[in-house]
């Protein structure tokens, strides 16, 4: 490496703490703050718990309440006491419900230029957007850098995207990336940080950059990055918080592992089909299609912009009457500040529905769609069934396309607009000065260590674990193909989401949207045999940062998953939880698998020992297949011993 650095490159060797920034090899990270949401958060607690931690090692550390906020029931509402209980005790800030969704919450309050942030939320690369480090990770990952462990990842390569020219009326930020994914797809990232630079940067403001760090995500990324430059110095003066901006930019003569150019000028308004967030096309090429619903908001698009400019369409017109318009604000700060721009009378006129300040509908909390209908969302994905309608048809687009089509009643390129309203782009103009709300924050207190964790009776103390056996003999259960998210492993929604610090009741929810008796299957084998595999393709465990999508798993029995690759997050996950994340050595293997199969894993323990080849034999067929993995010595220990936490206590 020559002495010119990148920003990615400065942010990670001001944090190294082992090993060198070699691309694939192991390095550990100091990590200065932290972020946890409620649907994963109450683990972290339990997790904390069962370490043993007194307090919060972190510069900072934040629980927020913004997915589970429907309270259907007592258990979404007892989780909240204990978070703030946890809060408390543990030394963390603690986001009350209703104050708005952690990742623009974070951006406004809390995020710094030049530090790093680890969250139990895929989507925490958003802060990414103002210069830092920030990367979704599995939330016992995110408990140990809370007790002031380093967080380890693979050295990414670096891709570094060029930005030029400016983007056009009725293209905005999330035009931007999905123009990327539609070049890279929901795995063509996989192993890389995405970096943008050049002269395009000087139109796209905080929150702009924030909608595309956020959906790096979903590429595969391991995070994006964004300079610290004026722009975030505008937006850090705007939240009175400019003495913590500090400059970090690229060096004259910095490099990249990869490159790409995205020329803003020749962008146009671009859309997500059913289901994949990389099943990208322009809107155009799906206009006329009638639609049900719009949602507008959500971690992707958080900005009062995004609120704005949809009021503005909508100005002294309403929504068609086939059409619902729900609009999810970001945070309560937004909505005040929307308050007070001729926007919001406009988008309440034009009967347009508010929700509470939250994820809701991104994550299936409420807003479901009419089963069989178009349902346009500014999300960041559209995965099958995550809205809460199993036949859903979501579509993933701009605030503009979304405002566009609710007033048609159909898909609508926004550019049509101005022929068929007489209608001119409006374009947003940043205030000096937001209004600043900090009331919902609760800071922690001196010393939490004599505060009690209050539980409810559908929290349970996290499952212990056994040691890895040396060898196994047990069956296939469930065979998938490519790009199984962890949606479909373990979905979210208002039935599945209460339960989320109870292991016993949700692995009942395991891959249930794949198989609806995998329960009753994994029961059977884990009476029979002692446990099970499932066999998958390419990109196994793509998506959210949900632990339980391994640890539900692993309740019921799962030794090893079987896959031709992984998303970085659910691979360090099983690990996490003690499974094997085993790939196939011949990629052809997985076609000679079925599901009922009996497979036996011979000398385990001592394979990971000696560092010698693992095979499986398949007694059904009787087959025999090289397996491989991509564990470092240090997370071979972790497996050894029936995961992370395990190995803690024995330290």
């Amino acid at each position: 490496m020559n002495n010119s650095l990148n920003v990615t490159q400065k942010l990670i060797s001001s944090h190294l703490l082992s090993g060198e920034m070699v691309s694939g090899s192991e390095i550990g990270l100091k990590i200065d703050q932290t972020l946890t949401q409620d649907a994963t958060g109450t683990m972290v607690m339990l997790e904390l718990e069962a370490m043993g931690i007194e307090t919060a090692k972190t510069e900072l550390s934040v629980q927020y309440v913004d997915h589970n906020l429907i309270q259907a029931d007592y258990r979404n509402a007892d989780d909240h006491i204990f978070l703030k209980s946890a809060a408390q005790r543990f030394g963390l800030w603690y986001s009350r419900p209703g104050n708005g969704v952690s990742h623009p919450v974070h951006m406004e309050r809390f995020g710094v230029p030049g530090k790093t942030l680890v969250g139990s939320d895929s989507h925490t690369p958003a802060a990414g957007g103002m210069g830092m480090l920030a990367i979704g990770a599995g939330g016992l990952d995110v408990a140990f850098a809370i007790a002031g462990e380093p967080l380890y990842i693979k050295m990414p390569q670096i891709l570094g995207v060029k930005l030029t020219g400016q983007l056009p009326d009725w293209v905005s930020a999330k035009d931007v990336v999905l123009e990327m994914l539609r070049r890279y797809d929901v795995k063509g990232c996989r192993g890389m940080i995405i970096e943008y630079y050049g002269p395009g940067l000087k139109s796209l403001s905080a929150m702009d950059r924030h909608v595309i760090a956020n959906m790096g995500t979903e590429m595969g990324a391991t995070t994006t990055v964004f300079p610290s430059d004026d722009a975030i110095k505008r937006f850090l003066r705007s939240q009175e918080r400019e003495d913590d901006w500090k400059e970090i930019v690229p060096d004259p003569e910095a490099h990249y592992d990869l490159t790409d150019e995205v020329d803003l000028s020749d962008l146009e308004p671009m859309i997500a089909c059913p289901s994949s967030p990389g099943n990208v096309v322009r809107v155009k090429d799906v206009a006329g299609k009638p639609i049900a619903q719009a949602v507008v908001g959500s971690s992707a698009n958080p900005g009062i912009r995004d609120f704005w400019v949809v009021g503005e369409i909508l100005k002294e017109k309403n929504v068609h009457p086939d059409v619902s318009l729900d609009i999810n604000p970001t945070s309560r700060q937004v909505v005040q500040n929307l308050i007070d721009t001729s926007s919001f009378p406009s988008l309440f006129r034009s009967g347009a529905r508010f929700h509470q300040a939250g994820c809701m509908g991104c994550i299936g909390m409420g807003q479901a769609p009419a089963s069989g209908k178009i349902s346009l969302r500014t999300v960041p994905r559209n995965f099958p069934g995550r809205s809460g309608t199993l036949d859903d048809q979501v579509y993933l687009c701009s605030p503009e396309t979304a405002a566009a089509s609710a007033l048609t009643g159909k898909i609508t390129d926004p550019r049509d607009l101005q022929e068929l309203y007489n209608m001119e782009y409006p374009r947003y103009k940043y205030p000096e000065r937001e209004i600043v709300n900090k009331d919902m924050l609760l800071a922690p207190p001196k010393d939490g260590r004599g505060i009690s964790l209050e539980k409810g009776k559908n929290i349970k103390t996290f499952p212990e674990f056994s040691s890895l056996e040396n060898s196994r003999r047990v069956p296939v259960i469930l065979k998938m193909g490519d790009n199984i998210s962890t949606d479909e492993i373990l979905k979210a929604g208002v039935k599945v989401l209460a339960l989320r610090s109870n292991i016993p009741e949700i692995s009942r929810w395991a891959y249930a949207v794949i198989d609806e008796n995998f329960y009753d299957h994994a029961k059977e084998a884990q009476d029979k045999f002692g446990g099970h595999i499932v066999v998958a393709g390419e990109n196994y465990a793509q998506g959210s940062s949900r632990e339980h999508a391994a640890i539900a798993p692993k309740y019921l029995g799962q030794v090893a998953v079987l896959a031709k690759s992984y998303a970085r997050l659910g691979w360090q996950n099983l690990i996490n939880f003690g499974i094997i994340p085993f790939e196939f050595a011949n990629a052809d293997d997985y076609d000679h698998i079925a599901t009922g199969d009996v497979m036996r894993l011979d000398n385990l323990v001592d394979s990971f020992k000696n560092n010698e080849k693992h095979y499986a034999v398949n007694e059904t067929k009787g087959l025999t297949c090289e397996l491989k993995h991509s564990l470092s010595e240090r997370q071979v220990k972790m497996i050894l011993v029936g995961g992370v936490i395990n190995h803690f206590r024995k330290q």
